[in-house]
């Protein structure tokens, strides 16, 4: 095997332990299980074929995340209208990293439902640093932005939640009365 093809096969091989964390983040973008399956599809490509782009010093997973929002992005870009629409029915499995000691799944079902309702920008942040760990400076140089708007971003999403949760406990105290 030539070197470059070799280096181009190791990259593919390297690239394996990472794909559930890559369509995770893919779903959390587009919001639609097949569009998830084609980005990741796509940001494997890309990565494969610009393997002599990655220089070793980072994490293969957060250039791998950046090839997948850029390839979305430009996605996002290339469409002069995009119909909304609802995320698709995925099975949780899928959508969670499985953690031995995760406490509830209905708790966790509850959350991603409305994180998903979040903008993309929101969204993304939200991804990268609770669901994936990342920390603010990688999800900021992951996303080319300042580490002081992943933090805004982020305090924006607590506060959507926190209001999100008091109106379904209303609307479940309504119900009740």
């Amino acid at each position: 095997m030539k070197g470059a093809e070799k280096s181009a096969a190791a990259m593919g091989q390297a690239i394996v332990p990472h794909l559930p964390m890559i369509w995770r983040f893919a779903l959390s973008l587009s919001r639609k299980r097949d569009v998830a399956d084609d980005l990741v599809q796509a940001t494997c490509v890309r990565a494969i074929e610009k393997h002599h782009q990655f220089d070793g010093t980072g994490r293969l997973e957060a250039w791998c995340l950046t090839i997948c929002r850029s390839i979305w992005l430009n996605q996002v870009r290339g469409q002069a209208v995009r119909a909304a629409s609802a995320i698709d029915t995925v099975p949780e499995a899928e959508l969670r990293a499985i953690i031995p000691d995760q406490e509830s799944n209905i708790f966790a079902a509850e959350v991603l439902s409305q994180v998903m309702k979040l903008p993309l920008a929101q969204r993304e942040v939200v991804f990268l640093v609770y669901v994936e760990g990342f920390r603010y400076s990688e999800a900021a140089q992951m996303l080319d932005i300042p580490i002081g708007t992943v933090m805004s971003r982020l305090a924006a999403v607590r506060g959507k939640l926190k209001w999100m949760q008091n109106e379904s406990a209303q609307a479940q105290q309504k119900g009740e009365a």
